[in-house]
């Protein structure tokens, strides 16, 4: 299938399937004309890539827990591909850690904004002298 083909059946737009190609994420083959025609795995491969992508995942990383899928019976690869994802999940702990102490940061103005808007709302407002 061309490039407009997979596009339409995965969602993903030309440009980003391009990227992939350009990041080692995503292969084709090209026509004497110069086109792009995938197989109908690359359906299932660009569904993954979005997957690990809206996991947070970078290109990099991706391209690095990837070949545990092209070669599942590598040790080699498997093991590289462990602690690849080990990395990954060791990141998104300390984002989430750092995004956690960033909202109970927030729940602490919060409180001090309530508190102080309901000051305001009894402090009687200042009456206007005449000239």
């Amino acid at each position: 299938m061309r490039i407009g083909e997979l596009s339409k059946r995965t969602g993903v737009s030309p440009r980003s399937l391009r990227y992939y190609e350009e990041q080692g994420l995503l292969t084709s083959s090209r026509s004497d004309a110069g086109q792009r025609h995938y197989s109908d795995a690359a359906v299932q491969r660009v569904s993954l890539i979005r997957q690990l992508f809206d996991a947070g995942m970078s290109s990099r990383v991706i391209a690095t827990v990837l070949p545990c899928v092209d070669v599942p019976a590598d040790l080699g690869v498997a093991e590289e591909t462990f602690m690849a994802m080990m990395r990954e999940r060791d990141r998104i702990d300390a984002d989430i850690a750092h995004l956690v102490e960033t909202r109970d940061a927030l729940d602490v103005l919060i409180k001090a904004n309530r508190r102080h808007r309901a000051e305001l709302s009894t402090t009687p407002e200042p009456v206007e002298q005449s000239a």
